[in-house]
């Protein structure tokens, strides 16, 4: 029973601290689906994430309206997410997802006319196969859903893909667990102090210190102030497309 509350009291401080709180930690918004079911058409693009099964997310993922995507700051959040207020459609249960892309509004279609992602609409874009595990049948097409962020639990250690050209150093960062949204990175290298890296877009992470052979050892900090420091992840021989593997959180 001790545990029990422990937990229950790790999740709301967990929601408090990723500032997403409302009744009971749950809030309201929509559902709708892409593609098919065989998760061919599985969304990448807007957080920079690549291949997402090769990832680790394969189906478990989302688009999310202008609303909840925070122009990329909230890529490789947790959302667990439920279908409610609509008998004829919700089936039972919940799902968690994590946030890979985003769903754009469409100014062409105003309101509830089929603009689901226009602001300040809450929605998430599922692939089918999620979609459906909420869901009675796809044929809903879109459902109401509560939804409260979770932390996220990650195979492994965060994981560093590095790309770019000697002058400039692009890192993405991905399989974050915890919090799961990287609010701030930095980079080291074996001849350097550390270097606070900007965002360039969804979770592509840059630096213009020339730092090619030398190791690099990495400090991610997630939105809830949490941070996770790996040194000597990467060689000094290490070359632009590979990856590497660090701590996790």
């Amino acid at each position: 029973m001790g545990l029990a509350i422990a937990c229950v009291a790790c999740m709301a401080m967990f929601l408090m601290a990723s500032g997403v709180a409302s009744q009971n930690g749950w809030d309201n918004a929509f559902a709708t689906f892409y593609g098919d079911m065989s998760g061919k058409e599985t969304m990448q693009g807007a957080c920079g994430y690549g291949d997402l099964f090769k990832q680790g997310y394969g189906l478990k993922t989302a688009a999310l309206s202008t609303a909840l995507f925070n122009d990329g700051l909230t890529c490789g959040a947790c959302f667990q997410l439920q279908c409610v207020n609509d008998p004829r459609w919700c089936a039972p249960g919940t799902i968690t997802i994590t946030a890979t892309n985003f769903c754009p509004p469409n100014a062409s279609k105003p309101g509830n006319n089929g603009g689901w992602c226009n602001p300040p609409r809450k929605h998430f874009d599922l692939s089918m196969p999620m979609f459906t595990k909420i869901t009675k049948d796809y044929h809903a097409g879109i459902v109401p859903v509560r939804f409260r962020r979770v932390p996220c639990i990650k195979k492994g250690g965060v994981r560093f893909e590095i790309k770019g050209k000697p002058d400039w150093i692009l890192v993405l960062v991905y399989n974050v667990g915890g919090a799961g949204d990287v609010k701030a990175m930095q980079v080291k290298g074996s001849r350097t102090g550390w270097i606070t890296m900007t965002r360039n877009w969804g979770q592509n992470w840059q630096t213009r210190r020339h730092l090619l052979g030398q190791s690099l050892s990495f400090r991610v900090t997630t939105s809830d102030g949490k941070m996770v420091q790996s040194d000597d992840v990467a060689p000094a021989n290490w070359k632009f497309g590979q990856v590497f593997e660090g701590k996790q959180f």
